[in-house]
């Protein structure tokens, strides 16, 4: 909330009798207004002003009032009044009448009245009523306007509140419920006194006025009405002038009886009652103030609850008055008095800021007790076995000291104490003690109450011998002209014991030894008139009564040196360049008595420049001045720094106007682009100072790398223009401007990045393999599968592509780098390109590329068996040669059925036959085939079954023949198993001689036979078959196996021995029967052993 500026002054109103005379006057046109305030002789009018300080203005005076806004500002008016705007000849003017119904005025049109009660029977001070704002109205000071906003937010219940408004903004800040409705019973009894005035405010006043009739009302306030105020109170109107002065003069007097009634009131106290009285306090009680007065008693106007003041006075009935005490109590006790002493007190009551006169004086004294705690003994002399102590007396509180107790620690310093004197006396001599011995005293006083406190306990030294020798001075500060020593006392001396100082000093160059500079019982002394920059040396000997000490080590101590003079004038050294010149300069001729640590130089450029720059610092007195402009002025100064101090500036040099040699251009300020469009750039630069020469011409470089950037530009233009720029690309440049005397710095470099554009071109167009695409629902008959690179997005990123690919409208995709066309003709070929979108719009396409699709795959071929055994079949597919090259465009897909039912791949090739090994016999199987071409595979072929047939028996190893005798031999073989169920015979056959066919001799199931047509010297071949007897559903079926290897045998007359013949045949045909055998093991003993016989050639020519 804003801060507003309290109200005017209104004490006047609360202590005197005042006569309000307000006349405001008021344009009529409604915009700014001035109100005239009239101050009557001896009155007085307080404002606010602007800067916040308050000001009174004292009678005769008129005080404009200026309303910003042109609306009537709410007054503040004394109770039982309220302000009234009439109109008067076309001038409104504002009015303070009575407050009052039966008041009818007449002659003038009321333009304006307030619709709320009047303001309580008391004004409230300005501190507790809530301030106007401080911009709404202030003396007139010149025009101005003022914001809606303030006019409105003021709201009018705080101008012209009720009594419950007031109540909680006014002065009275009630303390409880009680008080408050005292206060409300004051208020009714002061309305009832002002009802009994009726009478008096009947008749009209001289000046004719109208009954104030509410119009155009808006918000609690009256149209024109606005939330400011201005307080008149404080002005005075004994005179009578104005309308309605009579009736103001009336109602502050009954305001004036009301309040003195109520003092008067709260000066019906009795004084305080003095009780439990003792030394230092004392309890005062009291009773609130009598509610009889003058003779009567008046419940309705006594508060419930006070405020009370005790003053205290200590100097008499009729001295100062002090306030010891403010509260709602009606007792307390007061602390810290003095004893044996006459106080007289007071009570004052108090309600609302009200004050009653302070009751009679209560007087009482207090009682005696014992001394006050005295102040700790001196010394009134010392020996070396004596200490002489006197002491002042204290405040004997009312009963005279009786006697003085002084104690001492004897010297042991253990802090017991034991009584050394009593007595009336206020000194004492403690005798017999030794040199240099500490004692502690404390004192106490006593009096028919008792003996005090001790006091503060203090240590003090017997003399000793001369002090020993103390510490050599230190050096505290030194000056130019003076320096400053300090010591320190001797040690083991007694910190009580007087002691003195000598100081001595020596020159070194006078010659006169040491000199007495300081002897007093200070432990500092500042020696002065020295001479700057020189080395002295000091001594300090103490002494006391007994002697001295022996000097202390003697110290050297150096005074500071001066500043120096000033440098003499620099002047130009050498030649002057358009950049630089060196100057020189002489040291000062007065040092200072120091060397020079370093000169400065300053610079201002120009005849008039009083901007001065260090450009120098250091011990040399000569400077190259650099970095200058050609064709400019420059003034110098030089000053020098010792261990003194600074010295002045030294006098300016002569002055030279200097006229540098022209110089390259300066640097050029970074160049401006500007772009065109996302590949064209215009890049604009400014002359740079030119340094006594024309430009020529400027260079423009410009690249994508900071560091390597290409002159594109080389003309005396100031702007050129790029073109064929990437799109959301960064490119730096810079500008060199160049003149007949050499080329000037680059400026700095400029980064900028192109705008974002369409997207490039898509790069990489092309087809995916068959072989790399994992869709299942990929055909290539009908699909075309392709892919590409993502091109550059030139700074918007890249949305969807668009794929044309025929007279088609063309297909966008997101953003993915390859996609399959489906819903293709077979054996077609289709022209391709695609291009990248983004929120700029469409790049370009890509190159076209033409890919075909494949035609449909081949039907399957018609599967049959062209050869089988039990455990093979051999199936045949299709038109061809059986074995097919691989490069074949149709390959062809096997399949058979599992145990499971599950077709699984037998073969995928291009050749036409197949053969199925490691079957079963007589079993039957499932077979489909289906045919794939590049297009694809085609469609399975319906399921072909075949079946195995019965396996025939294995052959049998070759029969053994035994010569029974010469025509009879007995053949044996091998027996087998039946097979599977079915049964199994065997057929023997003979081949005779020289015939050319065998014939069947025996066909049966023994495994042996005894062939009993022998001929002598004839040749006999034999060979045996197993035959199976398969029986089956159909019909009975022999499978005949393959026969035995054929076995020759000779019949020849028998000759004893009868074995030899068995042996022959033996023989033969045992060596008949191994043959292939023999052959076998031969080659491949004959194998290892060459292997064996290389090896070791090998290992031992070659190796080796």
């Amino acid at each position: 909330m804003a801060e507003h500026p309290p109200l005017l002054d209104t004490t006047q109103i609360l202590s005197s009798d005042i006569s309000l005379l307000s006349a405001p006057i008021v344009s009529a046109d409604g915009t700014q207004q001035v109100i005239l305030v009239q101050v009557n002789p001896g009155e007085a009018f307080t404002i606010r002003r602007e800067d916040g300080q308050f000001q009174c203005i004292t009678g005769p005076a008129q005080v404009p009032m200026m309303s910003p806004n042109g609306s009537v500002p709410p007054i503040y008016v004394p109770p039982g009044y309220a302000p009234q705007v009439i109109e008067d000849n076309g001038v409104r003017r504002v009015v303070v009448v009575p407050q009052a119904p039966e008041f009818h005025p007449g002659g003038h049109t009321v333009i304006h009245r307030s619709p709320h009660p009047p303001l309580p029977g008391f004004i409230p001070v300005p501190t507790m009523m809530p301030p106007p704002p401080r911009h709404m109205y202030s003396p007139v000071t010149g025009a101005g306007d003022m914001a809606t906003q303030y006019m409105t937010q003021y709201q009018s219940s705080q101008v012209y509140g009720d009594v419950d408004a007031h109540s909680t903004h006014g002065r009275s800040n009630f303390r409880d419920e009680r008080s408050s409705k005292t206060y409300e019973r004051l208020q009714k009894k002061l309305k009832d006194r002002q009802g009994t005035q009726k009478d008096k405010m009947n008749s009209p006043p001289s000046s004719p006025q109208k009954c104030p009739s509410p119009i155009n009302e808006h918000n609690g306030l009256m149209k024109g009405q606005n939330a400011s105020g201005v307080n008149i109170g404080s002005a005075k109107n004994k005179s009578g002038r104005g309308k309605g002065g009579a009736q103001i003069d009336t109602e502050i007097e009954e305001k004036d009886e009301e309040t003195k009634a109520f003092e008067a009131l709260l000066s019906n106290i009795v004084k305080p009652v003095a009780s439990d009285i003792q030394a230092r306090t004392v309890v005062l009680t009291w009773s609130p103030p009598s509610s009889l007065i003058n003779g009567e008693t008046d419940e309705t106007t006594v508060p419930e609850l006070y405020g009370y003041e005790i003053l205290v006075s200590s100097t008499g009935k009729d001295g100062k008055y002090k306030s010891v005490y403010a509260g709602e109590e009606t007792s307390v006790t007061l602390n810290d008095l003095k004893p044996a002493t006459d106080y007289h007190a007071k009570v004052q009551a108090e309600y609302n800021s009200i004050k009653g006169t302070p009751s009679e004086a209560e007087t009482f004294t207090t009682l005696s007790c014992e001394p006050d705690i005295p102040n700790p003994p001196r010394i009134a002399n010392r020996t070396k076995n004596s200490l002489t102590l006197q002491w002042k007396a204290p405040s004997d509180n009312g009963s005279k000291i009786q006697s003085f107790i002084l104690e001492w620690d004897e010297g042991k310093g253990n802090g017991e104490f034991c009584q050394c004197y009593t007595g009336l006396q206020k000194q004492f001599k403690i005798t017999k003690l030794s040199p240099a011995m500490g004692c502690k005293f404390r004192l106490s006083a006593k009096n028919d109450y008792g003996p005090s406190g001790f006091s503060e306990e203090v240590l003090y030294y017997t003399s000793g011998c001369a002090p020993s020798m103390p510490a050599s001075p230190i050096l505290i500060k030194a000056g130019v002209t003076w320096l400053s020593l300090q010591w320190s006392k001797p040690s083991g001396t007694p910190s009580d014991e007087g002691i003195s100082y000598i100081l001595e000093m020596e020159e070194e160059t006078s010659g006169y030894g040491f000199k007495p500079k300081y002897d007093g019982e200070d432990l500092a002394y500042t020696v002065k008139n020295l001479r700057r920059s020189t080395k002295y040396k000091f001594k300090v000997i103490a002494y006391n009564s007994e002697g001295k000490s022996n000097p202390s080590e003697v110290v050297e101590f150096t005074t500071c040196p001066d500043k120096p003079g000033v440098p003499v004038k620099p002047s130009v050294k050498g030649k002057i360049h358009s950049h630089s010149f060196k100057i020189t300069w002489d040291p000062p001729k007065d040092n200072g008595g120091a060397a020079i640590n370093k000169y400065v130089v300053e610079m201002a450029e120009g005849s008039n420049g009083n901007k001065w720059d260090m450009i120098y610092s250091g011990a040399t007195r000569e400077h190259l001045c650099d970095r200058l402009n050609p064709g400019c002025f420059y003034r110098f100064r030089v000053y020098c720094i010792s261990d003194g101090g600074q010295s002045a500036f030294g006098p300016f040099s002569e002055k030279c106007d200097i006229t540098t040699a022209p110089g390259p251009p300066d640097q050029c300020k970074p160049p401006q682009v500007t772009w065109r469009s996302a590949t064209c750039a215009q890049v604009n630069w400014e002359v740079p100072l030119s340094n006594g020469t024309d430009v020529t011409e400027y260079r423009l470089e410009w690249g994508g790398v900071e560091g390597s950037m290409q002159i594109c530009y080389c003309g005396p233009g100031l702007s050129y223009e790029l073109k064929g720029l990437s799109p959301a690309t960064t490119y730096y440049c810079r500008v060199q401007a160049l003149s007949i005397v050499g080329a000037g710095p680059f400026s700095e470099v400029v980064a900028c990045v192109t705008p974002p554009s369409v997207p490039g071109i898509v790069t990489c167009l092309q087809e995916v393999s068959d072989d790399d695409i994992e869709n299942p629902n990929y055909s290539p008959s009908t699909c075309l599968a392709v892919s590409w690179e993502k091109p550059c997005d030139h700074g918007s990123e890249i949305l969807a592509y668009s794929i044309d690919f025929g007279d088609k409208q063309p297909l966008t995709v997101g953003k993915v780098t390859s996609y399959i066309l489906d819903n293709l003709q077979p054996d077609t070929t289709y022209r391709i390109r695609i291009q990248a979108l983004n929120s700029l719009g469409a790049g370009p396409f890509s190159h076209m590329i033409k890919l075909k699709t494949k035609p449909l795959p081949p039907d399957p071929p018609r599967l049959e068996c062209v050869a089988f055994s039990h455990q093979n079949l051999k199936l045949k597919w299709g038109e061809g040669t059986p074995k097919t090259l691989s490069t074949d465009s149709v390959q062809y897909h096997l399949q058979m059925e599992d145990k499971n039912g599950r077709f699984i791949s037998l073969y995928r090739g291009p050749c036409h036959t197949y053969k199925v090994q490691r079957l079963n016999e007589s079993t039957s199987y499932k077979f489909c085939i289906q045919a794939c071409n590049e297009a694809g595979e085609g469609p399975l072929s319906q399921e072909y079954i075949f079946t195995t047939p019965k396996s025939v028996p294995a052959a049998l190893k070759a029969p053994k023949i035994e010569k029974v005798n010469d025509h009879v031999c007995e053949i044996t073989w091998e027996c087998l198993q039946p097979m599977k169920g079915d049964p199994v015979i065997y057929s023997l056959q003979v081949m005779v001689g020289k015939d050319s066919e065998f014939k069947q001799i025996y066909k049966g199931p023994d495994s042996s036979f005894r062939y009993s047509s022998l001929q002598l010297n004839c040749e006999y071949r034999f060979r045996v078959c197993a035959i199976r007897q398969c029986q089956d559903p159909v019909g009975h079926q022999d499978l005949v196996g393959p026969y035995s290897t054929t076995v020759l045998f000779i019949s020849q007359r028998t000759e004893p021995p009868a074995s030899t013949n068995r042996d022959t045949v033996e023989s033969t045909r045992t060596r008949r029967a191994l043959s292939d055998e023999q052959c076998a093991a031969v080659i491949l003993v004959l194998f290892a052993f060459f292997s064996i016989l290389i090896a070791f050639i090998i290992q031992y020519f070659v190796i080796k």
